[in-house]
């Protein structure tokens, strides 16, 4: 019994010999170094501390001997007299029925600045509900956003005055607009419309924004207080956001065939010559939700498969203009797509197009064959196998033939051919087939078209020029934003990309008539030297003078005759359009 309870004495003595916290280590090292006269080295060895740092432990206690060392330091958060301060100011002032932005706005202005979500999280702590939504009359005055009009063509204000535009460059395409009649375009074609809004304004206003490559539609709601961009369509105001997507959803996808007939006729009136040879291909416009119905397809720009609408594309190589697309394709429909185009190119010239420069992807043999048939041009690609690839490793030397590439700016100018003819499975005739090496590939190029007696050199290069069209796509995916399912707008992708069609041409109009070169230029650039303009906007009782501010290239414009073009618009009740430069 003894025993027993002389062990429980010395168990609850190690309780004091052995500190469980920093407070009671320091009493106990302190305790042994001043009352047991232990030396400090032996005491900073018992109770973990270094010779130095027991050093100094002891100087502070002799600076201080009053200090109290059993006391357990208060650790987390404490508040602070300031902290409850703006606390209880929050309290007082959602009392007053303010939200959280509100209460951030006055904690602002008196130099207490917190943050709306700092806010939120005090009065939650608090016990606060949210506020239910409020009317704009029910909240404080402060400065907010100015709501414009509603867009309404029978509000449209045509009375004497002036006003800055920073769409003055816009002006400048309203001649090609009267002269083409777009009016009669999307009447004939039955695009929607109401008594608010006509089809043909609508349309104009879409193009307006489409024209003016600055930002995509998504950005449209930084513009709604210029009135030079409203006055363009003939509106008060342009349409919102909403409108956009709302109206081309409403447009029948009927309707886009009979509106690019009646476009490219009415732009071959007015002086877009038609050309004779075309570069076509496909281009994938990513999709990024999760509806099931789109398919996925390979996106050149990166390098994989994803879903996407898969957009056809012809563009005059000559002109540099696209003249027809299709977004409505399904992976089973696109090897026919080529035929669609011839179709459509001989019904509204009366003739088949001349040549066809297309990738490998585009099409079938049996495809090749019908355009064969049709007597019509073509130079594209063939898909290399491994087999293939070993037979041509095995050609000598000898069978190769090097040729000089004429008017080709590059290092690899001097390639190594074979040139032979073959038969392929579903074309009927030999076709001519161009092997092409030590072109700046690793593997050897594969040209296949059933031009049999042009030479090597131009064959080659005119293909080379055909992917000068990557260059025109990314050009309308860049600057006419033709990935419309990616911004912010949900625009239907075949209105988008014939407001893209028509935009193409009217910039290629304006481009043949400034001239000096230009015809060759991407359409960034005469945006940047042309459109993108500041102007003062005077009306009069008959006219509409559109004051152009100096800039470096007007003597263009004044050269090729802009200053006299004298035209009446019928959606701006038929006032003549003067065109000044500075």
């Amino acid at each position: 019994m003894a025993n027993r309870k002389e062990k429980q004495i010395t168990n609850l003595a190690d309780i004091f010999l052995e500190p469980v916290n920093s407070t009671h280590r320091q009493y106990e090292a302190l305790r042994a170094y001043f009352v047991d006269r232990i030396p400090s080295a032996e005491v900073a060895e018992r109770f973990g501390y270094t010779p130095g740092a027991f050093r100094v432990l002891c100087h502070q206690f002799r600076q201080n001997p009053r200090r109290e060392f059993f006391l357990r330091p208060r650790k987390g958060p404490r508040r602070t007299p300031e902290k409850d301060r703006i606390r209880q100011k929050i309290v007082a002032l959602r009392k007053r029925n303010l939200s959280v932005y509100d209460i951030s706005r006055e904690l602002g202005h008196g130099g207490d600045k917190r943050t709306p979500a700092a806010v939120s999280l005090i009065l939650k702590q608090e016990g606060f509900a949210r506020l239910p939504r409020r009317k704009d009359e029910e909240r404080p005055a402060c400065p907010r956003p100015e709501t414009a009009a509603v867009a309404n063509v029978n509000c449209l204000d045509l009375t004497p005055r002036s006003f800055r535009t920073q769409f003055g460059g816009l002006f400048l395409f309203l001649p090609y607009l009267v002269e083409i009649d777009f009016d009669k375009i999307i009447s004939r074609t039955r695009l929607p419309g109401s008594k608010m809004i006509p089809g043909s304004h609508a349309m104009r206003s879409l193009l307006a924004l489409k024209l003016f490559g600055r930002a995509r539609h998504s950005h449209v709601m930084s513009y709604v207080m210029d009135e030079g961009l409203a006055l363009f369509p003939g509106l008060n105001e342009i349409p919102k956001r909403a409108f956009l997507t709302e109206y081309s959803c409403r447009i029948n996808p009927s309707c886009y065939p009979k509106l690019m007939r009646y476009w490219f006729d009415a732009v071959s009136k007015v002086g877009l010559e038609r050309g004779t040879s075309f570069n076509l291909d496909f281009h994938t416009i990513p999709f990024h939700g999760e509806d099931a119905l789109v398919q996925k397809h390979y996106i050149t720009k990166r390098s994989r498969r994803q879903k996407g609408v898969l957009a056809f594309l012809a563009e005059d190589s000559g002109n540099r203009v696209f003249c027809y697309a299709n977004a409505e394709i399904r992976k089973d429909q696109q090897d026919d797509e080529i035929l669609k185009f011839v179709r459509f190119w001989k019904k509204r010239t009366g003739e088949y197009p001349e040549e066809l420069i297309f990738d490998s992807k585009l099409t079938t043999y049996a495809n090749l064959n019908k355009i064969n048939n049709m007597e019509i041009d073509f130079i594209t690609l063939r898909r290399r196998s491994p087999k293939m690839l070993a037979e041509i490793a095995q050609k000598p030397r000898s069978a190769w033939k090097k040729i000089q590439l004429e008017g080709v700016g590059r290092i690899y100018s001097t390639p190594r051919i074979l040139d032979q003819e073959i038969s392929l499975t579903n074309y009927e005739e030999p076709i001519r087939q161009i092997t092409i090496a030590d072109l700046g590939h690793e593997d050897p190029t594969l040209l296949l078209t059933n031009q049999l007696g042009r030479s090597p050199p131009k064959l080659i290069t005119r293909y080379a020029q055909r992917m000068v069209i990557e260059n025109s796509i990314e050009d309308g995916i860049d600057f006419f934003h033709m990935d419309a399912l990616s911004s912010a707008v949900a625009m239907k992708v075949n209105c988008d990309l014939q407001l893209t069609l028509m935009a193409s041409s009217l910039y290629r109009l304006f481009a043949f008539e400034v001239g000096n070169g230009y015809q060759a230029a991407k359409s960034r650039h005469i945006f940047r030297d042309f459109i993108d303009a500041v102007a003062k906007v005077t009306i009069t009782k008959k006219e509409i003078f559109v004051r152009f501010q100096k800039r470096a290239h007007n003597p263009l414009l004044l050269a090729a005759g802009f200053h006299k073009k004298d035209v009446r618009i019928p959606w701006l009740k038929n006032k003549r359009l003067r065109l000044v430069f500075g």
